[in-house]
């Protein structure tokens, strides 16, 4: 049987990284998932979905920690990351391209 840690301190520390962190750890997880599960129901290959799922998730949770910066809370993280695995690594990149390109042209 195992026992418990002899330093409960790592594991309260973890505890609480875990509990600050979620929002953009779920949002990350849900995204490649999402992905995934697209690209596999497309008919792609595994190649593919090895490709595309942790490039999602890593999209997702780089975005999920900027969403502070913009005004937008962090709980709402795992939705960004729900929309991103849904459109793909391709379809995010054409938005945010077509978002800053309309914003340089703006004076």
């Amino acid at each position: 049987m195992n026992k418990m840690p002899d330093k409960p301190d790592n594991l309260a520390w973890f505890a609480t990284w875990l509990e600050h962190n979620w929002p953009g750890l779920y949002a990350g997880a849900l995204a490649a998932f999402i992905a995934a599960l697209r690209v596999v129901y497309g008919g792609g290959n595994w190649r593919r979905v090895a490709l595309e799922a942790p490039l999602c998730g890593a999209l997702a949770l780089a975005a999920s920690h900027g969403l502070t910066l913009v005004g937008i809370p962090s709980s709402t993280g795992p939705f960004f990351g729900g929309v991103i695995g849904l459109l793909g690594v391709e379809g995010t990149r054409a938005m945010a391209a077509q978002f800053f390109k309309r914003k340089a042209e703006q004076p």
